[in-house]
């Protein structure tokens, strides 16, 4: 950031009011203690150009983000929007998908979750992925391995009821709780608890970890929605904003 703050801070000094013509390429000692004396005295003077240079600095990086959000999710497009194997809810025939990366230990993403009920309940033409991202340690592997256990053996209907209750769960999930939400669902405790070690959702959990490392995804919740990746909380006014775009483009 320093370095690139001093790139663009050079582009803002009048340089042809420095007396002495300096080649940038092929400049003595004395020529180079010259120039920084005359920089340093002129941003003495303007203390403000900092301030915009900065500001500049952090627009750049932010429009590269943004274009390389976007290469990535197209050449991920499949893999983000249409893997096969998470869950999809909203309408699964919606034209706008809402991609979410979610850790049911993440207290955002259970603040998150009210938002994102909000925003199916007023847009009704959002498919909503779920993709399962265990980053906060063992209890949140252990509840994402169960959901998506849950959701091979008991479908997608099962699924969003553990998810829903997962969310809202603040302490770890022990063996005897994940028992009682099996029971109430009908399914085999057993049956999912050797499901929750087996290959297909330990993929899917290794398959979205590899996948958020080619976007950058480091944190949770992260949502996907048209070219943007729209990282950490996102307030409900956002994603209706963002979601209109998508429509109308």
């Amino acid at each position: 950031m320093i370095n690139k703050l001093l790139i663009v801070l050079l582009c803002f000094l009048p340089f042809s009011s420095i007396s002495i013509a300096f080649d940038l390429n092929n400049m003595t000692n004395e020529d180079r203690e010259t120039f920084q004396k005359e920089i340093r005295r002129y941003i003495l003077e303007n203390p403000d150009i900092i301030f915009e240079a900065a500001d500049l600095v952090r627009k750049r990086e932010a429009a590269l983000e943004i274009q390389e959000d976007k290469d990535q999710i197209k050449s991920n497009f499949n893999e983000i929007f249409y893997d096969n194997y998470s869950y999809v809810g909203g309408n699964p025939d919606g034209d706008i998908s809402l991609v979410e990366f979610v850790d049911y230990k993440c207290g955002y993403c259970r603040k998150a979750s009210e938002i994102v009920r909000e925003f199916l309940k007023t847009d009704r033409n959002i498919r909503f992925v779920v993709k399962e991202f265990p980053i906060l340690g063992e209890a949140s592997l252990i509840s994402s391995k169960f959901a998506i256990a849950v959701k091979n053996i008991g479908g997608p209907e099962d699924y969003k009821f553990v998810h829903d209750i997962l969310l809202t769960l603040t302490a770890d999930p022990s063996e005897a709780y994940l028992r009682r939400i099996a029971k109430e669902l009908q399914l085999d405790p057993e049956e999912l608890f050797t499901a929750m070690e087996s290959e297909p959702v330990l993929q899917e959990i290794s398959q979205t970890s590899e996948l958020a490392k080619k976007l950058q995804i480091s944190g949770t919740p992260t949502f996907i929605i048209g070219e943007q990746v729209l990282r950490g909380f996102v307030p409900l006014d956002v994603l209706l904003q963002v979601a209109e775009a998508v429509h109308n483009k």
